[in-house]
């Protein structure tokens, strides 16, 4: 199979699909690599290192469109990509459809068959090719919020682990997955009063197992995260359906009630964001305020640390992306539970149902076309 790498061109995206060592992998696999020039560069490799990998690199991003079977991107694909695709195309990336209906119609009308990184679910319920940047983007969900805490960005001016005689920052984390608990770390660690709110009476145990008394856990009700919230300097959206929309879980009229200056920061800006005040960001401009409280919504937080962001990445989705270069794409899912539930778009049909739900189109269950 040819293997195409083009270098990500959304605003800030620093981090590359492919690594010099997970392209050697798939040429020793005998498949064929083609490499966009630069594409590694802002991640820390160059092109020599791709071509010592055996790897070919172009300047022509549209001739690895057209040669290559399989694109292997980073973030999903914007405006000015979406022509370059071609029928039966496979796209092997994080495509977060459920809140983006444009994109999801143009994969379906050029017949791209879509792999989601964000998807991809072993039967444990794992989301392997996910969690290496939920657990980056945990953490820097605290560092972050302790910078824009600060007054020169609107911030209350409070220094979260505070100092003898001056009470410390209260930061309060909505949702206790892999997000949660790595923001929980962070939290902890930095000296914060930290709560933790989460639906599930298991995980809350864990969080208490582990952190004991560092860490308050409330059941994640709308009154216990209201009155969570009005008291925070921090809150942390890290609330997961995975390929579905998140759940709007901070009012907007819960806005007025907060401290002026506190931070939230929405993770689950990739699936719509779990505050109803919650728009898109980016590096360039990361915040906005809204009835006196800064909202920190980058959609691609982890492209801001792109070396440690891709070897996290490139090493769990070399798996599947091996499987699917060695078999063909509709072997590969057939052969994987885990890989079928990452299809979601498949020869101009939706097949992922949480996606489908989410934007209001026909499902079609992914079985019955690859039978």
């Amino acid at each position: 199979m040819k293997i195409g790498v083009i270098k990500e061109i959304k605003t800030h995206e620093y981090r590359v699909g492919l690594t010099p060592s997970c392209g050697a992998a798939y040429v020793s696999h005998g498949h064929v690599v083609m490499v966009e020039a630069g594409a590694g560069v802002n991640a820390g490799f160059e092109d020599d290192e791709y071509a010592a990998a055996g790897a070919q690199i172009t300047a022509d991003k549209k001739e690895i469109f057209d040669a290559c079977e399989m694109i292997i991107k980073v973030k999903e694909p914007v405006d000015e990509e979406y022509g370059l695709f071609h029928p039966g195309q496979i796209l092997y990336t994080y495509l977060h459809l459920a809140a983006n209906l444009p994109l999801a119609q143009s994969l379906m009308a050029s017949r791209v068959n879509a792999v989601a990184y964000e998807t991809i679910e072993t039967e444990d319920q794992q989301l392997p090719c996910l969690k290496p940047m939920s657990e980056i983007a945990g953490r820097l969900s605290i560092q972050e919020g302790a910078k824009y805490l600060e007054k020169p960005f609107g911030g209350r001016g409070i220094l979260l682990g505070g100092v003898p005689g001056v009470k410390r920052g209260n930061i309060v984390i909505i949702g206790g997955g892999v997000v949660g608990i790595n923001a929980c770390k962070m939290a902890i660690g930095c000296g914060a009063n930290v709560t933790i709110l989460d639906i599930s009476s298991r995980r809350l145990e864990y969080f208490d197992d582990i952190f004991g008394s560092s860490a308050s856990t409330l059941y994640s009700t709308e009154k216990n995260i209201y009155e969570s919230i009005i008291e925070a300097d921090v809150v942390i959206g890290a609330v997961l359906l995975p390929g579905a929309k998140a759940p709007k879980l901070v009012k907007r009229e819960h806005l007025k009630d907060m401290k002026k200056g506190a931070v939230v920061v929405d993770v689950a800006v990739d699936q719509g964001g779990c505050f109803e005040t919650t728009k898109p960001t980016t590096h360039d401009a990361p915040i906005y305020v809204i009835d006196g409280v800064v909202h920190y919504a980058v959609a691609n937080m982890p492209g801001a640390v792109a070396l440690t962001s891709t070897i996290a990445l490139t090493s769990t989705t070399l798996e599947y992306g091996l499987l699917i270069a060695d078999n063909g794409l509709a072997a590969a899912c057939r052969q994987s539970s885990a890989l079928l539930k990452g299809l979601n778009i498949y020869n101009g049909k939706c097949v992922y149902q949480g996606v489908a739900d989410s934007l209001g189109l026909d499902w079609t269950d992914p079985e019955s076309i690859l039978a």
